[in-house]
């Protein structure tokens, strides 16, 4: 079908598009997943709603499959054969600071935005990566540094801009569209192609955080997890658990060490902050101490360039946990121990607080009652090794499963309706393939945790 394509009609319609011969081509296609290599027959780099709707006529029109692809990790951004609807160059943002909001097309990322509005003392929680792009994190829920304070993204989400199959541009909130408005917050981007959002802006004028570097041992996990959960709602934590691997701010002693590297977040002055991670500091004698006022921005460090293919690849698994005590920290321990990758973590956030008061069915991220989100991951380079390291991860997952069968759609990376299953409730699904079968009906948006309509 990509022979349909003219390359050169198609540079006379729009001003940026780049073709398989095409010098930028490689770095175009390339998404932050190692071991993703899908070679489209186009990407078409849009500048507004209506250049979004002509992309969509023409894949439907050329019979090619479409992946849209917001400013950041986009790992569903890609596909082989087909147009890519690229929105990386959609980085306008208009801040209203009397009505604390602010429009932002959807390819700004995450840094971008936050450093723009925090010039303002003002925030928006996303997540805790500066690099994703607005689009994909939005759209699946957005659970970040701010999430026991704020909530989750979709939570300051007031309005969207949406382009659907059929072409259409509808602006969507609570009182118009409001089915279209309830399925994306949460439901991916499987009703259309976000290309503006309206944020609710939070005062966040200064902040505290940092790293904070513990030893990982049994109790110390345990009690880093208990400590989080009955923290001030201003304090976010993530807890990676891992080996430690060599970094200037370590004793060379500690390499090779399990640690704990602590990601926080203490949404408010430095006083309360620095109180607020007394508990925390008092679990062992830290390897590194890099808590203190700070902006929030500082949260999200710049980043290494723009991205590259890269040779490393993470084997992954997502779930929610009720607690995490002692035997659970043991089984972690002895499961990172044996990874054969070059490195392998165990991150673990306690939840709760603004997110969990949510009703479970306002919006489609309905796991508003989940205590402990936990990702586990190995990080390797042989693609050889891929069952290896799979089997890691299913062991390692089924070892520490608990009653909470959940999973957050956006760190799923498998396709199929096992995972769609544990990332939507049954009625939250069936309300979420009603609102597919209304806006998508021919499932044009499926390069993505896929949820196919209700007359299919």
């Amino acid at each position: 079908m990509a022979n349909k394509l003219s390359i050169s009609k198609l540079r006379k319609t729009f001003k940026h598009v780049i073709a398989p011969k095409d010098a930028d081509y490689d770095k175009a296609r390339t998404v932050v997943a190692g071991d993703i290599d899908r070679r489209p027959a186009v990407i078409i780099k849009v500048t507004n709603a209506n250049e979004a709707a002509q992309v969509i006529a023409l894949a439907k029109e050329a019979g090619l499959a479409l992946a849209v692809r917001s400013g950041g990790h986009s790992v569903h951004g890609v596909c082989e054969g087909g147009i890519v609807l690229d929105l990386s160059t959609m980085k306008d943002l208009q801040i209203d600071i009397e009505q604390k909001t602010a429009w932002a097309e959807s390819g700004l990322t995450a840094a971008e935005y936050t450093s723009a509005v925090a010039e303002h003392g003002l925030a928006t929680g996303f997540g805790d990566t500066g690099s994703v792009g607005l689009g994909g994190i939005t759209l699946g829920g957005g659970v970040g540094f701010l999430v026991r304070k704020h909530g989750l993204t979709i939570d300051n989400l007031l309005a969207a801009e949406i382009v659907t199959a059929d072409g259409n541009i509808l602006q969507i909130d609570e009182s118009n569209h409001a089915d279209l408005f309830w399925a994306i917050r949460g439901g991916g981007g499987n009703f259309g192609v976000a290309t503006k959002f309206k944020f609710q802006l939070q005062d966040l004028p200064q902040a505290y955080g940092g790293m904070l570097f513990l030893p990982a041992t049994v109790e110390t996990i345990a009690s880093f997890l208990r400590e989080a959960d009955s923290a001030p709602e201003a304090l976010s934590t993530i807890a990676n658990v891992m080996t430690a691997p060599p970094m200037p701010f370590l004793p060379e002693d500690v390499v090779g060490k399990p640690i704990i590297m602590a990601m926080m977040l203490y949404a408010g002055d430095s006083e309360s902050g620095e109180k607020a991670m007394t508990p925390f500091r008092n679990l062992a004698a830290p390897y590194a101490d890099m808590l203190r006022p700070m902006s929030y921005p500082e949260m999200f460090p710049p980043e290494e360039g723009e991205y590259h293919p890269i040779s490393v690849i993470a084997v992954s698994k997502t779930m929610f946990l009720d607690y995490v005590d002692t035997s659970v920290a043991e089984t972690i321990l002895n499961h990172l121990q044996k990874s054969t990758g070059m490195m392998a973590v165990a991150q673990l956030r306690v939840l709760g607080g603004a997110m969990a008061r949510v009703p479970a069915d306002a919006t489609a991220y309905a796991h508003r009652k989940s205590k402990i989100m936990a990702n586990l991951a190995a990080l390797y380079q042989d693609l050889d090794e891929k069952s290896v390291h799979e089997t890691w991860a299913d062991e390692f997952q089924n070892a520490i499963r608990q009653s909470d069968k959940g999973a957050y759609v956006n760190f799923i990376n498998a396709v199929g309706e096992k995972e769609l299953e544990a990332a939507y409730p049954a009625s939250t699904l069936e309300k979420l393939r009603h609102a597919k079968a209304k806006y998508d009906p021919t499932n044009l948006f499926r390069m993505n945790q896929n949820i196919s309509p209700s007359n299919q």
